[in-house]
């Protein structure tokens, strides 16, 4: 759903460019992180609907940063997807048990990407 507020958290700068392009491509008003602290810092002023959260962050990872964020009453209701280069067997559930809201892996398919996050935005699976 373009115009959505979305924040990426990605502590690898290439990743963050390519994904705030296409975002920004499709309509989304968008923000981005490197870190923890980046996060803080943009959730303080910028309210995503969406969050594509690393798995992998330096310091607290992405699923403990989840956790933290699904249990405060001020962003528990903002949508996390999981986005991680590990896809083993369990990955997804794992993710899932941590709060976070869908799951997609790495290499990002660029072509389904936006399309994949609008149905997730409407409420699709």
């Amino acid at each position: 759903m373009a115009g959505e507020n979305i924040l990426i958290v990605d502590d690898n700068q290439t990743n963050l460019t390519l994904l705030e392009y296409l975002l920004r491509a499709n309509g989304y008003t968008v923000k981005t992180a490197l870190d923890e602290v980046q996060m803080r810092a943009a959730l303080a002023t910028f309210r995503p609907r969406m969050i594509l959260m690393d798995v992998q962050l330096p310091g607290k990872d992405g699923l403990e940063l989840t956790r933290e964020l699904k249990a405060a009453p001020e962003t528990k209701d903002i949508l996390i997807i999981a986005v991680t280069a590990s896809a083993m067997r369990g990955d997804e559930e794992r993710t899932r048990a941590a709060g976070c809201d869908g799951y997609i892996s790495k290499p990002i398919d660029t072509r389904a990407l936006p399309w994949m996050l609008a149905r997730m935005l409407s409420g699709g699976a």
